[in-house]
This record gives C-alpha cells, sequence and structure tokens, in this order.
C-alpha cells in the first residue's frame, strides 16, 4: 500500500505542473471563456462540431474550446488523484504512518478550486475570481509537494547552522515574498497587462517610474455582466500594475538571491541541493519576465514563466522544509 500511495502521490504533484501550464496556456491564449458554460462545452461533454450560437451568444472557436476542455479534463483527474489520496491516509493511516489533516486540507482546497474554475467562466473572467484560481493551483500543488516530501524526503536529526531561528524565518519571509509575486503575475495576466510598458525594459514609457493610476490598477471589486475578457482598465491602471509586478521581482531576486548566496557561502551540506537549485530557478525566472516584455509576450515564453514560477515556489518550499530536521 506505501508503494501505491507513493506512486499516486507523485504522480498527483507531475499532474498538478501539467494542469498548472495548462491553466496558464489556455489564459495566456485567451481560451478562458472558449467554452461559455461549465463544466461541459456549448452543453456537451466535449467539443461539438456545431452549436447555436444564439443560446450561448458566443461564436465556437474549436481551438480555445480544446484548450479550455483540455484543461478541464486535467483538473478532474487530478481532483480523482486527490480524492483517492485523502481515502488511502483515511483508511490505511497506520500503514502509511502519515497523519490525515494535510490530505484534508488539499481535498478541501481541490472542491474550492472546482468552484473557482466553474466562477471563472459563469462571472467572465472577473480578475479577483481568476487570480484566487491561479494561486489555489500553486497552492494545490504546495500541498501535495508537502506531502511528498513528508514521504520522500529525507531530513536530519539534527541541522548544525548558527542562528537556526533566524535563519528559519528568513528562509520563510522568502517564501511569502514569492507567494506575494506569484499574487501580482496573476494580476498582471488576468488585467493584461503584461505589455503595459509595451516592449521597453527597464524603462517604461521612456521613464524609470511612469504615471500610473494605482487606485483603479488595485481596486478589488466586481462589477455585474460585465465581461473581463482582455481587460477593462485603461492603460495607466495598466502600467500601475505592471509596474508593481516588476518592483517586487526585483525585491525577490535580491532578497531570495542574496539569502541563496549566503548560505552557499556557508555550505551547509545538510541543506542539500536546494539553495543551488532556487538560485538557478530565480535566475531562469528574471529572465524569462524580462524576455515576456522585450519579444512582447511571445506564448512559449509566457508559459514557461508561469511553469518555472511553480517550481521555484516548490525549491523554497523543500529549502524550508529542510531547515526543519526530523524528530
Amino acid at each position: 500500500m506505501k508503494r501505491f500511495y507513493s506512486f499516486l502521490l507523485s504522480a498527483a504533484v507531475l499532474l498538478a505542473l501539467v494542469v498548472i501550464v495548462l491553466g496558464a496556456y489556455t489564459r495566456l491564449s485567451d481560451a478562458g471563456l472558449g467554452c461559455p458554460d461549465w463544466p461541459g462545452c456549448y452543453g456537451h461533454l466535449s467539443v461539438p462540431e456545431t452549436v447555436d450560437h444564439s443560446q450561448f451568444g458566443r461564436v465556437l472557436e474549436p481551438e480555445k474550446a480544446w484548450a479550455e476542455m483540455i484543461h478541464r479534463y486535467a483538473a478532474g483527474s487530478l481532483g480523482l488523484a486527490i480524492l483517492g489520496i485523502f481515502l488511502l491516509s483515511v483508511f490505511f493511516r497506520r500503514q502509511l504512518g502519515r497523519g490525515v489533516l494535510l490530505p484534508l486540507l488539499l481535498l478541501c482546497t481541490v472542491i474550492f478550486q472546482a468552484a473557482l474554475g466553474m466562477w471563472t467562466v459563469t462571472l467572465l473572467l472577473s480578475p479577483m475570481i481568476v487570480t484566487a484560481h491561479l494561486l489555489g493551483g500553486f497552492t494545490t500543488l504546495s500541498l501535495l509537494w508537502l506531502l511528498w516530501l513528508n514521504q520522500h524526503a529525507s531530513r536530519p536529526n539534527t541541522l548544525y547552522l548558527d542562528a537556526l531561528p533566524r535563519v528559519r524565518a528568513l528562509a520563510l519571509v522568502a517564501l511569502l515574498l514569492l507567494v506575494a509575486q506569484i499574487f501580482l503575475g496573476g494580476w498582471t495576466s488576468t488585467h493584461y497587462a503584461a505589455i503595459a510598458c509595451g516592449t521597453s525594459f527597464p524603462d517604461c514609457h521612456g521613464s524609470l517610474w511612469p504615471a500610473a493610476d494605482f487606485a483603479s490598477g488595485f481596486a478589488f471589486e466586481w462589477l455585474e455582466g460585465v465581461n473581463y475578457e482582455f481587460g477593462i482598465l485603461e492603460n495607466p491602471a495598466r502600467t500601475a500594475i505592471h509596474m508593481t509586478h516588476r518592483l517586487g521581482a526585483l525585491i525577490v531576486f535580491l532578497y531570495v538571491g542574496m539569502l541563496t548566496v549566503w548560505l552557499l557561502r556557508k555550505r551547509v551540506q545538510l541543506l542539500g541541493g536546494a539553495p543551488v537549485t532556487v538560485l538557478l530557478l530565480l535566475l531562469v525566472q528574471v529572465t524569462l519576465g524580462i524576455l515576456n516584455v522585450v519579444l512582447a509576450l511571445p506564448l512559449p515564453v509566457a508559459t514557461a514563466h508561469n511553469l518555472v514560477a511553480a517550481l521555484l515556489l516548490l525549491s523554497v518550499i523543500t529549502l524550508n522544509h529542510r531547515l526543519y530536521p526530523a524528530r
């Protein structure tokens, strides 16, 4: 049973990564409303060949509809895998030697995530809902990864490191900063603000800090009946979102970069390769972010930016995990 549980857990982690990539591709290819209903597509379980446009008020675009449905199929499969993990954790608790609290939290998260997926469609791509849906996907992946680490990753019985409580606090701050930056990335994407500054970098509209409307850019409100596809904000508000995301990226890069370099200089072998992995992924992520701007958001680069964000999050979680020796 332990072997099957381990296999299911590993498969679920990989599937969660696939779902995040498919979700990013769906969002970035403007296919979020490829199917205007939920959970089917124009009243079918798959993409139909023809539809009654007068009934759904939207012309069928097969490529976008399939992108949306493939994402739903993958998310549904992930949900079933997580249900299986939860049931195994409950009925084979003694054999697995693990608690049920984390699997229960994971199951509740994926149920709420399904509701967010429905509201994404029914509320016409509301930025608050779509961003929450993105964060829910990253949360699902993170909880699965914690379960995987508890199952597979060995931790030292004792961790010899000067000022260990302070290091733990610094690593936790790195994790929180990264989560905040992922939120800003989602907020940027859902408001179609990724190229609000055109293809200029590091300046924006000829200035390092251009005129921007932060009040409108960060107004957390939902307008009933408004279709948010392609965004409704004026460019000053989108500029405010974009520049905040840039500033957040700079803060994360400096803080997490300096923390990992410091840990590497300390040569804390018991941390394994976690600091190196974090640093490498951080450099790749910053590079992809710059390329998104100067190349005007090419779909492969933008999708890869989401994938590396997920991998960077997992690496920072791993770093934090290894700072707590096994009991």
